[in-house]
């Protein structure tokens, strides 16, 4: 079958960015603030975009908190463009998000010259699926997916139509983009390049093997060597704290067990491909790094893992090229011609294929559902921000809505935004003294009315504790303790004697607080005491 014509490309391109606007504007919630973690990333954003550097706090050294390195670095010349942080943030997002689905549906008609209808499937099940859930809680998820999938692109291209010294510098210099945007780019990529060796092996991939090698090894290399002159270390901060050396066996898991879900309705093509050798070797090469990949997580924790945002990248490339996989059992099974049939017949074939679409469809879109709410720790943030000017200190479990929209300077007491915390370990009451903090906020397990019951985390009982010890020690008034159930609540501890004290205790105990996981108004179970008889008060 040969390839669709660019002007009939287009037209179904416009589609898709059509269908994309209407199924985000109907089933997507673009009202929320920012995720708790996606925060984190837009506060280094735009302190840089203001001119003080990649800093946590202003004034302060430099710190390697925010993970999606290049991102943050686009996301702070928009905004200093004159382009507001929240509406910097979903742009690069949508955009991404929308090139993504076109990349997508281009690789299927014009890498497989698949029908249609299985393109506009395949390009639809990404539409509908978790992306614009990211774009929604400010994530820079779709940004890294899409160099992933022009780096899959190429590296397609590559193994259908040979080597070229164009198609190895496009290779090299998006998959050198890809590690930039994340550092487990550089694992992705490099399994792409194996992928092309598998299959062309070794002798016609070398100016691909050394455009690629000279891309990481040169520019890659000045880039590390000046963020280890940078930031004073040779690794990303959430690395010495979520990494420690040691293998996360849940992480691997869930790293699979995710890859399975985005991909479950096209693992019937790679069972497909078990048909005949040329398929099932088609399955084990563009199984490298998608496997490769997902395998890759049991080095690091899996905290902050929002709505399986970690392996979301493996999903466009799925769909980019699983349809081969089904080619040798389609040929032999000789599918008559549309003229061969009888109405009945082929409307009988019609309706099959419209239902196994429409099924994968919707099972892309029950599979990537992230419903998140109205976070009532965005309602403090802005009622803090009126106190931004006063110099006041926070020490918080929860770095991102409260420092990026309080303004105030923040200490990251799970330590990711934090170098002497990541590097040493664990918070101390030592170290808060350093900060005197004026308020202290932490997420806990407990509230005044039950204890701390089940498993734990013991790490984070560690930091717990230390902050209510701390703060019960000296004399810090618990303003609030919210949460839609007593067995996990945000605490909020105020530093009594500034002239300000009062007034935010009362402000913080008279804010509408709402719990983001569920959408529900949170009780201030700090001002609810037992009776005698054990109910609430």
């Amino acid at each position: 079958m040969t390839e669709r014509s660019p002007a009939s490309n287009t037209l179904v391109m416009f589609f898709l960015l059509l269908l994309t606007a209407v199924f985000g504007l109907t089933f997507i919630n673009f009202s929320v603030p920012p995720f708790e973690d996606a925060a984190i990333l837009m506060r280094y954003a735009d302190h840089f975009a203001n001119g003080h550097g990649i800093v946590w706090n202003i004034g302060e050294p430099p710190v390697d908190g925010a993970t999606d390195f290049l991102f943050m670095i686009v996301l702070g010349f928009l905004v200093k463009a004159g382009l507001t942080l929240d509406f910097a943030t979903r742009l690069i997002g949508i955009s991404s998000h929308i090139a993504t689905v076109w990349i997508v549906y281009l690789a299927s008609t014009r890498l497989f010259t698949a029908r249609l209808w299985p393109a506009l499937v395949n390009a639809t099940c990404l539409v509908v699926g978790p992306g614009l859930s990211y774009v929604a809680a400010y994530f820079g998820t779709p940004f890294f997916a899409l160099f992933a999938c022009i780096t899959w692109y190429v590296a397609l291209t590559t193994i259908l139509k040979g080597e070229s010294r164009n198609r190895a510098v496009v290779f090299a210099g998006s998959a050198l983009m890809t590690a930039l945007i994340r550092p487990e780019g550089v694992i992705l990529t490099s399994l792409m390049l194996v992928a092309i060796v598998y299959f062309n092996s070794v002798r016609p991939s070398r100016q691909t093997i050394l455009f690629f090698l000279a891309a990481f090894l040169f520019i890659g290399g000045a880039y590390f060597l000046w963020r280890w002159h940078y930031f004073g270390y040779p690794l990303p901060n959430p690395f010495y704290k979520k990494a420690r050396y040691i293998i996360y066996p849940g992480s691997l898991r869930t790293s699979v067990l995710n890859t399975l879900k985005f991909s479950c309705p096209f693992l019937l093509a790679f069972i497909a491909s078990l048909y005949s050798v040329k398929s099932a070797r088609w399955a084990i090469g563009i199984s490298i790094p998608i496997a490769g990949f997902a395998s890759a997580f049991v080095l690091i924790s899996d905290e902050m893992n929002f709505g399986s945002r970690f392996q979301y990248v493996l999903l466009p490339l799925v769909l980019m090229c699983w349809w081969p996989l089904t080619e040798p059992l389609k040929r032999d099974l000789r599918f008559l011609s549309p003229g061969d049939v009888s109405v009945r017949k082929r409307t009988a074939m019609v309706l099959i294929a419209v239902t196994v679409g429409v099924g994968a469809i919707y099972y892309a879109y029950e599979a990537g559902r992230k419903v998140y709410y109205r976070d009532g720790k965005y309602d403090v943030a802005m009622m803090l921000s009126d106190y931004r000017d006063k110099g006041f200190v926070m020490a918080t479990s929860e770095a991102g809505l409260l420092p990026l929209y309080s303004q105030w300077r923040a200490l990251d007491t799970w330590g990711l935004n934090d170098q002497w915390i990541a590097h040493n370990g664990r918070i101390t009451e030592e170290y808060l003294t350093r900060f005197e903090p004026e308020l202290i906020v932490f997420y806990a397990y407990y509230s005044p009315l039950v204890p701390w019951e089940g498993a734990r985390n013991w790490a984070w009982y560690d930091m717990v504790m230390t902050l209510e010890g701390y703060a019960e020690k000296n004399g810090y008034v618990l303003a609030a303790a919210f949460g839609d159930s007593p067995y996990q609540t945000h605490y909020y501890y105020v530093r009594p004697g500034r002239e300000e004290s009062a007034e935010i205790i009362e402000r913080i105990r008279s804010i509408d607080y709402y719990w983001s996981p569920t959408g529900r108004k949170a009780v201030n179970y700090a001002t609810v005491r037992k009776t005698p008889d054990g109910t609430n008060d």
